[in-house]
C-alpha cells in the first residue's frame, strides 16, 4: 500500500492508496510516528483505496486503538463502496467516524474541538472555587527539586487551581502539587497541567502565578476535595 502524509492546521492526512492488506504494517508505523511527533488528530483519506481485506482491517483497528489510547481522534474521508462493506462486516462503519469529502472530516476536528473546550468550560463552572492562603509544593512532572517552595493557592476547585507567586513554569507543563488540606491530613499529591498564565500588563495583581488543572483525579479524590470546599465556603459565608 502507499501512504502519503501532509498537514493541515493541526490535523495530519494520510493519503492510503493501493491494497490495504498484509503490507498493511507500515499504517500501523505511520500512526504511531504521528502520535510520536505530538499529532493527535489523524485523518485517513481512502479516495485511492483499491482494495481492503481482513488483515488490513486488523492494521486499521490497531492504528485506531492507537490513536484512541493516545487521547487522539482519526476519521476516515472518501471511503469509496467496497471499503465501506468492508468496515460494515467488520463493525467499525459506527465505531469509526468518517465522511464524503476531506473538507467535511476537517470540519468535524474543529467542531470537535470547540465542543470540548465548551465541555471543560461547563465542568469548571459546575464546580464553586474556594478562595484561600494554603501552601502548596509544586515540582516538575520529570522530578528534581520543587519549582515553588513558597507558592500559596488562592483558588481551589475540584477540577483545578490557581497558584500565586509560582513562575517559571509555561503552558502544556505536567507538574506534581502537593498540599494538605489540613494539618492532621497526610499530604495530598495531584497532578496537574499548567493551562492559564496571566499577562502582567493586564493582571499585574495576579502576578506572577500558575492557573492548573488536574489530571487523573479519581472519583474519591475529586469528592474529598468537593467536601473540603464546601465545609470551607460555609464557614465563610457563616463569618460574614
Amino acid at each position: 500500500m502507499d501512504i502519503r502524509a501532509r498537514q493541515k492546521d493541526d490535523v495530519i492526512i494520510l493519503d492510503l492508496g493501493g491494497r490495504i492488506d498484509a503490507d498493511a504494517a507500515g499504517l500501523v508505523e505511520s500512526v504511531g510516528q504521528c502520535l510520536r511527533d505530538g499529532y493527535a488528530d489523524i485523518l485517513c483519506n481512502f479516495d485511492q483505496v483499491e482494495y481492503v481485506d481482513y488483515v488490513g482491517i486488523s492494521a486499521l483497528v490497531l492504528s485506531y486503538k492507537d490513536v484512541i489510547n493516545n487521547n487522539g481522534r482519526m476519521k476516515f474521508c472518501c471511503v469509496p463502496v467496497h471499503v465501506k462493506n468492508a468496515l460494515c462486516v467488520a463493525g467499525l462503519d459506527h465505531t469509526i467516524d468518517h465522511y464524503p469529502s476531506e473538507e467535511s472530516a476537517l470540519q468535524a476536528f474543529q467542531q470537535d474541538h470547540v465542543l470540548e473546550k465548551l465541555q471543560k468550560l461547563q465542568l469548571r463552572r459546575r464546580f464553586k472555587r474556594l478562595p484561600l492562603d494554603l501552601k502548596i509544593e509544586l515540582k516538575t512532572k520529570s522530578g528534581g527539586s520543587p519549582v515553588c517552595l513558597k507558592a500559596e493557592i488562592l483558588n481551589l476547585s475540584a477540577v483545578g487551581a490557581y497558584i500565586f507567586g509560582c513562575s517559571g513554569l509555561k503552558l502544556g507543563d505536567d507538574c506534581i502539587l502537593t498540599l494538605k488540606l489540613s494539618s492532621k491530613d497526610e499530604p495530598l499529591e495531584l497532578r496537574a497541567k499548567v493551562v492559564w498564565l496571566p499577562d502582567r500588563q493586564v493582571q499585574p495583581q495576579m502576578y506572577p502565578g500558575v492557573g492548573v488543572e488536574f489530571q487523573f483525579l479519581s472519583t474519591a479524590l475529586q469528592q474529598r476535595l468537593l467536601d473540603f470546599i464546601e465545609k470551607n465556603l460555609s464557614r465563610i459565608v457563616s463569618e460574614k
